[in-house]
């Protein structure tokens, strides 16, 4: 197997299901880069920019854009932590209201998308990125050694 092949075939991937995200997201006035910021944030509550940066792999001008564009909307609010040079993203009552119509659209486009998959090999898929993504983390981690 080719690497570059591998690698090309997954940024590929990844631009399709961004644009598909984009599609559904779009009557709501959503972009994927917003969907992704406000799913962590349900997933996993509050967080400090630089978190949400790290965690999405997002450089910090482009996430700032895009938390500026979310409060802008009312979906997310930036609080001030104890020590006033870090703010917390959370999201708001609005988009805790609305999120549970976004999640439908986007799920019901990720289940057009993998639908030609057993769920087995959606499971060993599954499998597979998360492998991927913790060995990437771990050789992250001793780079910055």
């Amino acid at each position: 197997m080719e690497l570059h092949l591998l690698f090309h075939s997954v940024h590929q991937l990844s631009r399709q299901i961004m644009k598909h995200n984009n599609n559904v997201l779009q009557k709501y006035g959503l972009y994927s880069a917003q969907w992704a910021v406000l799913y962590v944030l349900k997933q996993k509550g509050r967080l400090t920019q630089k978190e949400l940066s790290e965690y999405l792999a997002v450089e910090a001008p482009p996430m700032t854009r895009t938390i500026q564009r979310l409060v802008k909307q009312g979906y997310v609010k930036q609080v001030p932590g104890e020590d006033k040079r870090v703010k917390f993203i959370e999201l708001t009552e609005q988009a805790e209201k609305e999120y549970p119509v976004w999640e439908r659209e986007v799920l019901k486009m990720n289940e057009k998308t993998i639908a030609g998959f057993r769920k087995e090999d959606q499971q060993q898929l599954q499998r597979l990125v998360e492998n991927w993504l913790s060995a990437l983390d771990s050789h992250q981690g001793k780079e910055e050694d």
